[in-house]
């Protein structure tokens, strides 16, 4: 897995207003100054299926209330977060703004401009995959990516990509647009190139996503239609996979499951990826023949996703309070998640460069319903509500 250190740059994702609404800046002196905050799962922790679970409301209205920070962190995503925040405000009836929120493709964003003009994906041509139609396109356009592909419209362009997607045609016809290059069998060459694959949600065509990622993959420079010569000589590192300058794969999710209205866990991202990769290895002998999938995932649990989502949170902090200079230290972060392997596991594993402790809440209304879990939360709690009265009282605040 390539390292993290291209999206560790999280110093330019600017919120737009204070995390509580409405309020003024309120000077350290004149008031209680919390040394804690919150982190908050969405789906499974707040709502359920899209339905607020019970509590879930009360809870974050307390806090504002309060004027505890808190932050909501999620895997999910395929909107925009002004659009997230609005929706998730209208349901809890809790205003909340854009700067509330980080969603598992938020740090995308600092790929836009990139540590360097070499680096910047601005004016790159991105494949973006996953997501409602072309809703994840948009999520990227608004992050200030200029030149964004689909499968879909790949699809469009030339059906037999992908011959048993013909029954998705109506569907990709709603949103597709024309290539910013043509495809051109004759001399792929000069056709289209792909600079960067991102898959911002999970894939609704899971097969067509496939293809089409391998395809770039396999390719030389991103070319599409072409195979790279390198592949498979074993005198190169990777036996000459990747080593063609094909386009960096970036994932947004890692989570194998996720909580919706069926009763049990529903597959997410990382089902997607583990498919990916199962046809990676079938194709190239994987593993076994000691040959990687390149590629570069965020989101929880991992370091990176809670960098970002704690500079977010301290700038939150920072702005609700006025001086920054005169707040005392923020010593804890209670982190309330529904999935051991996410949210527990990050919080529990999460080292901050400004030295706050997190402490792992889990609760029992989304993906984890009882037992010993995969990774062992710092305190369990029934429900959202619950969890956030046992921190109060731990943090003698209440």
């Amino acid at each position: 897995m390539r390292s993290y250190s291209a999206l560790r740059s999280l110093s330019r994702f600017q919120s737009a207003s204070f995390l509580c609404s409405g309020r003024r800046a309120i000077q350290t002196s004149a008031t209680r100054v919390p040394d804690f905050a919150f982190a908050f799962d969405i789906d499974g922790v707040l709502l359920r299926s899209s339905k607020p679970i019970p509590g879930a409301a009360d809870s974050l209205a307390l806090l504002k209330e309060q004027n505890i920070p808190f932050i909501l962190l999620t895997n999910g995503g395929g909107t925009h977060e002004t659009e997230r925040v609005a929706e998730i405000s209208k349901k809890l009836n809790v205003p909340l703004d854009s700067s509330a929120i980080v969603q598992s493709h938020s740090p995308f964003e600092q790929l836009v401009k990139g540590e360097d003009e070499a680096s910047a994906l601005e004016h790159k041509c991105v494949l973006v995959a996953g997501g409602d139609g072309d809703n994840c396109r948009r999520v990227a356009e608004q992050y200030g990516f200029k030149n964004v592909v689909t499968p879909g419209d790949i699809f469009m362009a030339n059906p037999s990509v992908w011959p048993f997607s013909k029954n998705f045609s109506s569907y990709y016809k709603s949103f597709a647009r024309p290539l910013p290059k043509p495809l051109d069998p004759t001399d792929p060459v000069k056709g289209l190139k792909i600079d960067a694959v991102f898959v911002f949600n999970d894939p609704r065509d899971w097969a067509l996503d496939t293809q089409v990622i391998m395809d770039l993959l396999l390719s030389s420079q991103g070319h599409v239609g072409t195979l790279s010569a390198k592949n498979g000589q074993v005198d190169l590192p990777n036996h000459g996979y990747q080593q063609d300058n094909q386009p960096p794969l970036y994932f947004s999710n890692p989570d194998l499951w996720w909580a919706a209205a069926y009763p049990l866990p529903r597959l997410g991202q990382g089902g997607f990826r583990e498919a990916l990769e199962g046809v990676w290895a079938a194709t190239t002998g994987g593993p076994s023949k000691g040959i990687e999938l390149k590629k570069t995932v965020i989101g929880k649990p991992y370091q990176g996703t809670y960098e970002f989502a704690e500079r977010q949170l301290r700038r939150n902090r920072a702005r609700n309070f006025g001086d920054a200079t005169d707040l005392p230290p923020l010593k804890r972060v209670y982190m309330v998640g529904d999935n051991p392997e996410s949210d527990i596991r990050g919080a529990n594993s999460y080292r901050s460069e400004f030295g706050s402790s997190w402490h792992s809440i889990l609760v029992r209304t989304g993906v984890y319903g009882g037992g010993e879990p995969v990774w062992t939360p710092q305190t369990i709690a029934d429900d959202v509500q619950k969890g956030v009265q046992w921190a109060l009282k731990a943090s003698k605040w209440l």
